[in-house]
């Protein structure tokens, strides 16, 4: 009986923690496991960084979720859902050692009847190709003789309210049919909005692949347009708006495209296409044009100040926002980053303001640039982004951009949400 089964989550960020709160809300007994041990501590305190879960949400499943950092702890866990991060490296390639390390600690548990679900985003094979030899290796079990496997994709949009975990339909397999079966119940125990049974594990892997890839290539066409309307001294979001009046036309807004998923995902597919000697030049490219947006960016702050008299040297332009999107404090792969760096390469001095940014992550990551609530100081910028469209941004004022600005304001609105920009993407 599958509500009688012990479940471990391996990895406790965006993906695991709501999906653990899920099962543990539905009466399963479950495990979260990390190997971070302050995330633990904080789980166990009732506190979630991420903002997924809140600490009544915690708490209404502490008599059926525990929180772990101990691998004895899982060793009597019958199904292993593992929810780690599949990032890439500096020349993009897909970094699996997560994915693989996970692996490897399963497989010192793993056991005859045991089943490894994996919802981390990868190329198609990674599953049964790589992560399955590292649990024979390790358990010293056959594979779907003693032990089986599924993939489910993650669908979690971070700092997403509405569509959450429960809500958004699932895409499931197994490496046998029947086990295709037990995975697919599994889930419907917990999603509402139903699910697809895919016909095997490389379908689900691509189906999880393309999804973001897809997007990543229609955003990088809209990003191309703004650059040639630029050119062309035509309002983006004008032409956007008339052409979203027919019935069939995909209404996305040029910008930054970061987080964990679109801006890295399109790159384990490229890696396997060109792997078995296919170039995959529409999706390399769209990646070339979303990555070089920030520098666009830069550059176009630059020009504005130039033709406002400003000394570009040793100016003050103050940032907006830095996380990869709004009302949520994920910074991961966060292509404001790329602003940042380009302004600073001419000298300029740049200051960061984010409410939503963690402190220990000012820390850690942009000592010398986040400040606190610039609104409540003296100091005057030359220039002012906004890069990200929290709610605390939507509501600040023509006045309250003044009171911040040396003479008059140069404001930059990259999402869209100021009246009166001096330039808009």
């Amino acid at each position: 009986m599958i509500e009688k089964s012990k479940i471990a989550i391996i990895g406790l960020g965006y993906v695991g923690l709501p999906l653990a709160h899920a099962f543990a809300n539905k009466g399963l007994n479950v495990v979260g496991f990390d190997i971070n041990q302050p995330r633990i501590d904080e789980l166990i305190s009732g506190y979630d960084r991420t903002l997924e879960l809140n600490k009544i949400q915690l708490t209404e499943v502490k008599r059926t979720l525990s929180f772990s950092s101990d691998v004895s702890e899982i060793k009597d866990c019958n199904i292993f859902i593992v929810t780690v991060p599949t990032p890439i490296d500096s020349s993009n390639r897909p970094d699996l050692t997560p994915l693989v390390n996970s692996s490897q600690m399963i497989g010192k548990v793993l056991k005859v009847g045991d089943i490894v679900i994996y919802e981390s985003t990868v190329y198609p094979g990674v599953t049964e190709e790589i992560c399955v030899p590292e649990l024979e290796k390790i358990s010293d079990l056959k594979f779907n003789k003693d032990f089986f496997c599924g993939y489910s994709p993650e669908r979690i949009n971070p700092g997403d309210k509405t569509h959450t975990v429960t809500k958004i339909l699932k895409v499931t397999s197994g490496s046998t049919p029947e086990i295709a079966d037990v995975v697919d119940n599994l889930y419907r125990i917990i999603i509402t909005a139903g699910t697809h049974k895919a016909s095997s594990i490389k379908v689900a892997e691509a189906s999880k692949v393309i999804e973001n890839t897809q997007r990543d290539v229609n955003i990088a066409l809209i990003n191309e347009l703004a650059l040639i309307f630029e050119t062309m001294g035509i309002d983006t979001n004008e032409v956007i708006e008339a052409a979203a009046t027919k019935w069939n036309f995909i209404k996305l807004t040029p910008g930054l495209v970061g987080g964990h998923c679109i801006g890295i995902d399109p790159y384990y597919l490229t890696y396997k296409a060109e792997e078995l000697g296919y170039k995959p030049n529409l999706i390399l490219g769209a990646r070339q044009i979303n990555n070089g947006m920030g520098k666009y960016i830069a550059n176009q702050t630059i020009k504005e100040m130039i033709e406002n008299d400003k000394k570009i040297k040793n100016s003050s332009v103050l940032i907006l926002g830095v996380t990869f999107k709004e009302d949520c404090p994920d910074m991961r792969n966060t292509k404001v980053v790329d602003i940042i760096q380009e302004l600073k390469s001419f000298g300029i001095n740049v200051d960061i303001y984010d409410p939503w940014v963690d402190p220990d992550e000012k820390k850690s990551k942009y000592e010398h640039g986040i400040i606190e609530n610039p609104f409540n100081n003296n100091k005057k910028y030359d220039s002012i982004i906004v890069a990200v469209a929290h709610k605390e941004f939507k509501e600040l004022t023509e006045n309250d951009y003044k009171s911040i600005s040396k003479d008059i304001p140069i404001i930059m609105d990259i999402k869209g949400i100021v009246k009166k920009p001096t330039w808009r993407l």
